[in-house]
């Protein structure tokens, strides 16, 4: 299960709105999407896959956006996780297809190579090609008043929850949930 909001920030504090991301398949579309909701302010992207990961990405007007994501092997898994897993963020070359993440080695067997039955062994081993550590911007939310030291300390279950507290925006966040 996945949510993902837009909070904008606007001369009265800020503003939520549930959106849809079935329509977004690129970074590019969802900082389009951020960009209508506010073209001057302060945009951010929340999104999030039940207790898996979160993400967010801040736009602020024309400048690149910024992207933090808490759990890079889980959302390399979700199609929402691969919008925000670019070539930069995940120290690739750009345009190197070798390393796209359909390609990723995610379950741990090489290719011609039978898995192993071993759950554990699986588990162990899934997932290394891209790290289960976060990255991004941990600074991204920093001038908000979410530091990195509690970005980095935030459970996914209610990281969200957590960062609009922060920001003051809890409660019209909570509307869009």
């Amino acid at each position: 299960m996945y949510f993902a909001a837009l909070l904008a920030r606007t001369e009265d504090g800020w503003e939520a709105s549930d959106t849809e991301l079935d329509d977004v398949e690129t970074l590019s579309d969802l900082t389009d999407l951020a960009r209508e909701a506010s073209d001057e302010d302060t945009v951010l992207v929340l999104i999030e896959q039940e207790d898996a990961w979160f993400g967010v990405v801040r736009v602020d007007g024309e400048e690149d956006p910024r992207i933090y994501v808490s759990d890079a092997a889980a959302a390399s898994r979700s199609s929402y996780g691969e919008i925000l897993l670019t070539d930069e963020l995940l120290g690739r070359e750009p345009g190197d297809d070798d390393a796209d993440l359909d390609s990723l080695d995610l379950d741990g067997t090489e290719d011609g190579e039978p898995e192993s039955s071993d759950d554990e062994e699986d588990e162990n081993e899934a997932g290394d090609a891209v790290s289960h550590s976060p990255v991004g911007d941990r600074d991204i939310l920093a001038d908000l008043g979410v530091s990195e030291k509690e970005l980095l300390a935030l459970d996914e279950g209610d990281a969200l929850s957590t960062i609009a507290d922060a920001l003051g925006a809890a409660e019209v966040l909570e509307t869009v949930r």
